[in-house]
């Protein structure tokens, strides 16, 4: 991957999504160590980081009778309701102490704004308001993206997806990827990000 075009994006592995988390996706720490192997060889990383406020509208707590991983029909759409995960300045919202962070060009930090979650490394959940990723990349004029990390049927398809749309050249590397798997997500994720163009790997 030493190619000036292609840019390595490296999704959500933090400490609230392995195991132990708030959150934790299956074997999500397992994934590290090959991660870090591709970050040695890419000419440029990028790194995504879950960043919400205590009190962010994702969260079940926030909405009474409501229970982590319910349905809500929030002013952008659907919404799953998660469980308080990757508060700002916690612990929890830290990267993975195994991860390279050294090495990376750029952090991306999404989630941040409290009405509306953002899975995506590109936009918002209202799919319009962006994280000015697209333009980082292309004034390096990248053209190409392997994507890796957490969880691949939520922020890992949904960046894999956006990508695709704005034109950029997308694979994702499965086997560097771990799944929540929330009533059938992961084959759905799977089914869209190969029906928008992505390559999985």
């Amino acid at each position: 991957m030493s190619e000036t075009d292609h840019a390595l994006l490296v999704i959500d592995v933090q400490n609230d999504f392995c195991p132990g988390g708030a959150l934790a996706v299956p074997d999500g720490n397992r994934i590290v160590t090959g991660i870090n192997a591709l970050i040695a060889q890419s000419p440029c990383v990028i790194l995504t980081q879950d960043w919400h406020p205590a009190d962010h509208s994702s969260f079940a707590s926030e909405h009474p009778g409501a229970a982590a991983y319910d349905m809500l029909d929030m002013a952008y759409g659907p919404q799953v309701l998660w469980p308080d995960h990757c508060i700002i300045g916690s612990k929890g919202a830290a990267f993975h102490p195994d991860l390279n962070t050294d090495a990376a060009d750029l952090i991306i930090r999404k989630g941040f704004r409290r009405a509306i979650d953002s899975y995506s490394a590109f936009f918002e959940n209202d799919q319009t308001t962006p994280t000015g990723l697209e333009g980082y990349l292309k004034t390096r004029g990248i053209t190409r993206l392997t994507l890796v990390g957490l969880a691949s049927d939520f922020c890992v398809a949904f960046s894999a997806q956006d990508a695709a749309r704005l034109g950029f050249d997308v694979t994702v590397n499965m086997d560097l990827c771990r799944a929540i798997d929330l009533n059938g997500s992961l084959a759905a994720a799977t089914d869209r990000m190969r029906a928008a163009g992505v390559t999985l790997s």
